[in-house]
């Protein structure tokens, strides 16, 4: 009788093994939460940075209509107030999200709503604090008061990135038009 021919015992043995690691499922949830995560926590960046810029926008507007209404009402020429005195009347109306130092406001007056053109102080990307000026105007005048922040952005992962200048800032605007009431 002929002898049997049999396999080799190393390759018999790891057959099984093999078999029982292609049904094996207990790895492949952290190996699906690994997948997903990155993109999750992604968005997860994106949706709070997103959130907490439309805030800090939010809170530049209020602070601007605030301190706007010292102007149409007449109160800041009345007392004389500076460039400087205005800004710092800005800064008192702010909330904890600015930095005084890097709020810039610009206050123009216009002969008529349809005249009035609004600043844009960005150039290459970059903030340029020199075109800021300072006419508050008199009773009856149009006037446009505009703020400036440039908030720091950060860089989420997966490409998203609300910078809109050089060095991952945003520049946040607040603007408010309006003609002075008339005042004595």
């Amino acid at each position: 009788m002929p002898a049997l021919v049999t396999a080799n015992p190393a390759q018999s043995r790891h057959k099984p093994s093999l078999r029982r690691l292609l049904r094996c499922r207990r790895g492949s949830t952290a190996v699906e939460f690994a997948l997903i995560a990155a993109p999750f926590l992604a968005c997860l960046i994106a949706i709070f940075e997103t959130g907490i810029a439309f805030y800090a926008q939010a809170a530049l507007q209020t602070a601007t209509t605030q301190s706007a209404r010292l102007i149409m009402t007449g109160q800041a020429q009345n007392q004389g107030l500076t460039a400087g005195q205005f800004h710092q009347q800005v800064c008192a109306n702010i909330t904890a999200l600015f930095s005084c130092a890097g709020i810039y406001v610009n206050v123009q007056k216009f002969g008529s709503f349809s005249s009035a053109a609004v600043l844009n102080p960005l150039q290459n990307g970059n903030f340029n604090n020199n075109l800021m000026n300072y006419i508050p105007g008199g009773p009856g005048d149009i006037v446009l008061v505009q703020v400036f922040y440039q908030w720091p952005a950060l860089v989420a992962p997966l490409g998203f990135n609300l910078s809109n200048m050089n060095g991952n800032n945003r520049l946040l605007v607040a603007t408010a038009a309006f003609r002075n009431e008339p005042y004595h």
